[in-house]
């Protein structure tokens, strides 16, 4: 069985979904420290054929808390401004009302942490593109957050029966796959490859959220970007 692990984005870039749709099982990660300028709550749309960044507000967010204890702060008046920044930025992209739809019902939930905004919203976008993965969240489930980095996520593998694990590229730096195949557990990691979709007549400016590959791609378009990876 293969299995990822990943913090939760709030509307991640398609490599993420990539990653998903490439194994059986994937874990949200929601139970690590919080990352003040990560990607957990804040992500990038266009705006005037430019990158703009969004963040979901978040109370006292800290370096020292989990993920999955981080209080959201998103109350009519964030929502409304942001679904308007999304509106006006893309209303006139060929796939809109689909896309808005989505988005507008992952701001529109009521969530107390910020872990549920974002698992919702992978959730929401896998649902529409039928990505069949299951799904587990790791604060309630695993038990072992004692241990350190590349042991913690060989537990989770040997909990769940999983012999091939995938990360992220960047994870290339970190983890050996050595000291994962001495626990009978493959390790690869998935690059994305270089890819391009028109974004209205601008210069394309790539590796933005799911939200702009929605607006301006059509399911079966996006579909097929899924499979767009090598695994190194």
């Amino acid at each position: 069985m293969k299995l990822a692990i990943m913090q939760p984005y709030v509307f991640p870039y398609i490599g993420y979904f990539q990653l998903i749709h490439a194994v059986d099982l994937f874990v949200f990660y929601n139970d690590v420290n919080f990352i003040k300028k990560g990607w957990i709550h804040r992500n990038k749309i266009l705006v005037n054929s430019k990158e703009f960044l969004f963040t979901i507000p978040c109370t006292d967010a800290s370096q020292n808390k989990r993920i999955c204890d981080t209080r959201i702060s998103f109350g009519a008046k964030e929502r409304s401004k942001l679904l308007a920044t999304v509106r006006q930025a893309y209303a006139k992209a060929p796939f809109f009302n689909v896309a808005y739809k989505i988005v507008e019902n992952v701001l529109s939930g009521d969530y107390t942490f910020i872990d549920e905004m974002a698992i919702r919203s992978v959730k929401e976008v896998c649902g529409y593109l039928d990505v069949a993965t299951k799904f587990r969240e790791s604060n309630d489930r695993y038990h072992n957050s004692g241990l350190m980095q590349a042991d913690r996520l060989i537990d989770i593998c040997l909990q769940e029966k999983a012999d091939h694990y995938i990360n992220a590229v960047g994870g290339r730096e970190i983890y050996s796959k050595e000291r994962f195949d001495k626990s009978g557990i493959a390790l690869n990691f998935l690059e994305t490859t270089p890819g391009s979709y028109r974004q209205f007549d601008n210069e394309f400016v790539p590796f933005l959220s799911i939200i702009d590959v929605l607006m301006f791609n059509q399911k079966e378009e996006v579909k097929q970007m899924l499979d767009l990876f090598e695994l190194v």
